[in-house]
């Protein structure tokens, strides 16, 4: 059995560390630029949408206290072959995410040393820190949430620095209030972006069985830690907006406004926020990916190989060496840029279900169980599906392609599995 070793701050500061990344380092030039001064209250509208989303998830994800997350709210609303969609689609972007993130991360530490802008030195740096996080992640679960609050808290600081010192820099002048309102489909824009800046917390739902009192911690968590976001990131947008003249033409809008206000040491911060930043959301990919393949396993929609724990750690080891495996060669070698054009169009079906489910639980419950319950939650879950039917109208056709393609390869292999896996051994 896994150990429930997340506790109620643990929770929250993974799930800070899995939605801060390191989009927030140039976020502020990309709506600024669609939406100006206005971009101040598009960054609270899209808390509201995501704040929606994430009271369907509180009340779903307080039902459950298993591995899964949104794979095992699928599987009990909707049955076996939604849900390993659904879990195949939650696969596929943590790899994605982390291939992704792990070229940035080096391409950041290259800042300090030119060095790692070379070819060899690059894929020697990505093995040595997926190696590092695999065993972190290997170590158990206590180690893992150690280690990530840690790097949250660390990346943290220098971005609540920047906030601090740059609000004594502020010039009012540089708010332009006489800008008119935008049209209606640029605000819309400017909020679609900011969506998916406030997003990762589903994925760290996946790690269910390791949290303590999840019915009570999670909502908690959810809610502590987007209020938590949804503020910083405001404060954030104002100090760039009023340190930083042209911002919406910069490509580094957070190292410029540093380097305004605090001379090189300012590039310097940003550097080492950035670093901390992306490495806190490393840990809790490499923690949440290796926990998919568990979870499968648990339903039977995997071998049983996949649900081996450690004796002393009580890490399932197949399932993380498998990730890290496949994580490692999709990092070095590149594939992961066609996976990470699905990541929008995912995360919107994986918020569209999980509202669905709690239309689905709200009709079949019996009211014996105990959970976190919505107040008007059919019309909350209505709403958060409204939201998820706008976004997907921002997606391009390309990447719901990508994504047709994705799933079919997912059920292709489900369906190869449960083919062999009703061929009789020999001897039985």
């Amino acid at each position: 059995m896994l150990k429930r070793e997340i506790r109620r701050w643990d929770l929250v500061l993974l799930m800070i560390n899995s939605i801060v990344g390191a989009g927030i380092f140039g976020l502020p030039a990309t709506i600024a630029g669609q939406t100006g001064i206005y971009s101040i209250p598009a960054i609270f509208a899209c808390g509201l949408v995501v704040f929606i989303i994430a009271l369907c998830f509180a009340e779903v994800a307080s039902r459950f206290d298993r591995t899964g997350g949104p794979y095992l709210y699928t599987l009990s609303a909707f049955g076996k072959i939604p849900a390993v969609t659904i879990g195949w689609i939650l696969l596929i972007t943590r790899l994605a995410t982390y291939a992704a993130q792990i070229n940035l991360l080096v391409s950041y530490l290259g800042f300090f040393h030119p060095v790692l802008g070379q070819p060899v030195a690059k894929q020697i740096a990505i093995t040595v820190i997926t190696l590092g996080l695999t065993y972190i992640t290997y170590r158990g679960v206590k180690t893992s949430t150690f280690t990530n609050n840690l790097l949250a808290i660390a990346k943290l600081l220098p971005l609540f620095m920047f906030i601090i010192i740059g609000a004594f820099f502020i010039n009012p002048a540089l708010f332009d209030t006489s800008q008119p309102l935008p049209p209606l489909p640029e605000f819309s824009g400017s909020v679609f972006v900011l969506i998916f800046a406030f997003t990762g917390f589903e994925a760290i739902l996946v790690n269910t069985g390791e949290m303590q009192n999840p019915e009570k911690n999670i909502p908690f968590a959810l809610m502590t830690a987007l209020l938590f976001v949804a503020i910083f990131y405001g404060l954030i947008q104002i100090v760039c907006m009023g340190t930083l003249p042209g911002l919406a033409e910069s490509e580094y809008p957070l190292s410029a406004a540093a380097t305004i206000f605090m001379g090189p040491a300012g590039a310097v911060l940003i550097s080492v926020g950035a670093v901390l930043s992306v490495g806190g959301a490393l840990n809790t990919v490499m923690f949440v990916g290796s926990r998919v393949p568990f979870a499968f396993s648990e339903e039977n929609q995997l071998p049983k190989l996949f649900s081996r724990l450690h004796p002393r750690f009580s890490t399932p080891v197949w399932s993380l060496m498998t990730f890290t495996t496949i994580a490692l060669v999709v990092s070095l070698t590149g594939t992961f840029i066609y996976a990470v054009t699905i990541s929008v169009i995912s995360k919107i079906l994986i918020f569209l279900t999980v509202s669905a489910a709690l239309i689905k639980f709200r009709r079949t419950d019996t009211g014996a169980a105990k959970y976190f319950r919505v107040r008007h939650g059919k019309i909350v879950a209505l709403l958060s599906i409204m939201a998820c039917v706008w976004l997907i109208t921002g997606t391009k056709l390309t990447e719901v392609l990508a994504v047709t393609i994705t799933i079919s390869t997912g059920l292709i292999i489900y369906f190869t599995y449960r083919l062999f896996s009703l061929i009789p051994k020999k001897g039985s």
